[in-house]
């Protein structure tokens, strides 16, 4: 029962997207376990770009169905503008995405309280999505699934009932505007009758795929940084993004996984507030920003940038099994002179022996550096490993020997062609 699962082994932003699109030439079926469309996969093809938020990349190659599972949070209007926009390439949709009739859905009154909390004491530095409140209602059991749209009574008894505990929070805690049940309720009927051609009970038809030996790529969104149970808690994301997600996330067992494939930046960056030991806040830090396009593929906020944490790297190798590496963006070090990496922390002048998800702890690292000469050259058209630089060679191999991992991929551009496959 092969299934794959690609992971962002940092903090996201790892350029997932590009290799779930390549991956997908040897896939049947590319599936995303969790996240909403607070996560934005970029795919360049020729000289276009393509931004998803919760369609799974694999969408742009003919021969994949892409599945949207129960582990994820839909906001109606961002799918319909992603149907929408991938349907306007000229890209036939229908028979080959199916979305999980278990999934819970993002509601006005999520986006509000978001926005709402996100003014409180702690700032974690969401992207305003109301990923997190419907990531609440759901453990809190009172969430709406795709499959209350099917029954009108139970959806309206559920939102009556949601709708008054949020209105009470809204307009006499924040003093915000009362919400329209009706109007909700018309809404996202209208939205179920767009969406009906592809609900599925995806977790059936995810196990029968594997049944007849199908190819399956489960992908995440974010990183296992970010990751509720093991990142940098409390600024981390909602739901589970390393690989153990993959599993509850879309109902498949963990003996269909035989490979684990951590997406790794040859640099470090973070979107959003949190601890961050390698981040540079000067011009090294803005020059890789500006080479590598730091910016958020969903909101457009700059990235914080660093050099490559190889401490939190072999945690995120530890916690996720990850079995091989796809290095992407090495050719934005291509103009570097020096390039760095850190390979340990100490507190107070004495080695710290493994990596925390402590906040406070990590706040008070400093990292300690190994340096590397740079290679000061293009390599952004090199298609054999052997004929990149010996400085770029020697920079691969001690990520490979630092980590314990293979690095089987090597991103040398954002296109699709600009890989090295080893």
């Amino acid at each position: 029962m092969p299934a794959t699962i690609i992971v962002g082994a940092q903090w996201g932003d790892e350029g997932k997207g590009k290799i779930v699109d390549m991956l997908s030439d040897e896939i049947d079926i590319v599936a995303r376990y969790q996240g909403g469309a607070n996560a934005g996969h970029t795919v360049v093809i020729g000289d276009k770009e393509y931004v998803l938020h919760l369609i799974p990349s694999g969408i742009f190659h003919k021969h994949v169905a892409c599945v949207i599972g129960n582990g994820v949070v839909i906001d109606p209007v961002a799918l319909m503008d992603e149907i929408a926009m991938i349907k306007s390439f000229g890209i036939k949709i229908d028979g080959r995405l199916f979305i999980s009739h278990n999934a819970h859905l993002i509601m006005p009154y999520h986006k509000m309280l978001d926005a709402i909390r996100e003014k409180g004491a702690v700032k974690i530095g969401t992207t305003g999505r109301g990923i997190g409140p419907a990531y609440i209602d759901k453990y809190m059991r009172t969430g709406i699934r795709v499959v209350d749209l099917l029954n009108r009574k139970t959806l309206s008894d559920k939102l009556k009932a949601n709708i008054e505990e949020k209105n009470q929070i809204l307009s006499k805690i924040y003093g915000g505007v009362e919400i329209d049940v009706d109007k909700i309720i018309a809404e996202y009927q209208e939205f179920d009758k767009l969406i009906d051609p592809f609900i599925t009970d995806t977790t059936l038809y995810l196990n029968n795929a594997l049944k007849k030996k199908k190819r399956i790529l489960a992908e995440g969104a974010q990183g296992a940084l970010l990751d509720v149970d093991h990142g940098t808690y409390p600024f981390v994301t909602s739901s589970s993004p390393t690989s153990g997600g993959a599993c509850t996330g879309l109902g498949i067992p963990p003996t269909a996984i035989n490979r684990i494939i951590g997406i790794v930046k040859a640099y470090s960056t973070r979107v959003g507030n949190g601890p961050f030991p390698t981040e540079l806040q000067d011009a090294t830090g803005e020059k890789l920003r500006a080479i590598g396009g730091e910016y958020g593929a969903t909101t457009g906020r700059p990235r914080r940038c660093g050099w490559l944490d190889m401490v939190s790297l072999e945690y995120s190798v530890m916690v996720n099994g990850i079995s091989e590496i796809a290095l992407t963006k090495l050719d934005v070090l291509d103009e570097f002179d020096e390039i760095a990496v850190c390979t340990g922390y100490t507190v107070d002048d004495k080695p710290l022996k493994s990596f925390s998800s402590n906040v406070a702890t990590l706040d008070a690292v400093k990292p300690v550096y190994k340096k590397f000469k740079g290679w000061k050259e293009n390599i952004t058209g090199i298609r054999k490993y052997k004929k990149l630089p010996a400085a770029t060679i020697k920079y691969i191999e001690a990520i490979e020997k630092l980590s314990g991992t293979r690095i089987s991929l090597v991103s040398v551009g954002a296109r699709r062609d600009q890989t090295i496959v080893r």
